[in-house]
């Protein structure tokens, strides 16, 4: 089935409130962005995703980040209120997917691989002000162990966890009071598709951090609780194929069925261009 999305999708520009407002800031251009199966991913190189979360870190607009996948596009198409909250993120380009989908329907691979794992520490060693940065998310233990590790790696951050990813619902309340007492520089949460990118667009907006980012398995792999993939498997962006082969069971339907879902879907935007 053929899905529409606007040309122009605005992104998430909440701004701060006039007590946390820094200097006014120019604000930078929209970013390009193609329509890959219903989500709006910007097509931008490494330095300028940088810039744009600079300048929300700088006193700009509040920004929500979240990076797309096959996976995450194979989300969104079975559910509507997904796809209108992620047209209020930022969305950046993860893995060889939604490459080759870029290519079937623009001609072109996007300029940067930007996957949540090594951008956001290239956002940590780029930043050199000092951020304050918080971690939400996986299971007890682990974002205290990828915060430990996160300290030793960019000292000049500093980095506190705010939770696990198993609080309850009574407990998000004073969550959320003690996120905007402290407001971040920058949020990382850590739940998995599609619950992270739902939760930051339903919960969080410029009380309580400048950037918001949805980052999936990076604390498991800061914490040394998953392997990434050796250098082999990342330089021929067959990351997945790795990851495949050590949890199959929990990552079977993800990648056996949902690859080439997610080829179908792109083929049937390509043929409905086509016939445009």
């Amino acid at each position: 089935m053929a899905t529409f999305v606007p040309a122009a999708i605005e992104m998430n520009v909440v701004l701060f409130q006039n007590s946390q407002r820094r200097a006014a800031l120019a604000t930078p251009p929209e970013p390009p962005r193609r329509d890959i199966a219903g989500v709006p991913v910007a097509a931008l190189t490494r330095q300028e995703a940088l810039a744009l979360v600079d300048h929300a870190f700088d006193g700009g607009n509040h920004l929500h980040l979240a990076y797309c996948n096959a996976n995450l596009v194979n989300i969104a198409a079975r559910d509507a209120g997904l796809r209108e909250r992620l047209a209020r993120f930022l969305i950046l380009p993860d893995g060889i997917g939604v490459d080759i989908a870029s290519h079937l329907l623009y001609g072109a691979a996007f300029p940067a691989n930007l996957n949540g794992t090594d951008f956001t520490p290239a956002i940590l060693a780029a930043r050199k002000q000092p951020l304050s940065v918080m971690l939400l998310g996986g299971r007890p233990g682990v974002a205290e162990s990828a915060a430990a590790r996160l300290r030793a790696d960019y000292p000049q951050h500093r980095f506190a966890v705010l939770s696990h990813g198993y609080f309850s619902s009574q407990d998000e309340p004073a969550l959320l009071t003690r996120l905007a007492h402290e407001r971040p520089d920058l949020l990382l949460v850590a739940f998995g598709n599609p619950r992270q990118e739902k939760w930051i667009a339903d919960r969080i907006d410029a009380r309580h951090c400048a950037v918001a980012a949805g980052i999936g398995a990076l604390f498991d792999f800061l914490a040394g609780e998953v392997a990434r993939a050796p250098d082999t498997f990342r330089t021929l962006r067959l990351e997945w194929v790795y990851r495949l082969w050590l949890e199959p069971r929990r990552l079977w339907r993800r990648y056996v069925v949902g690859n080439p879902a997610f080829l179908m879907r792109v083929l049937r935007q390509k043929l409905v261009q086509r016939r445009a």
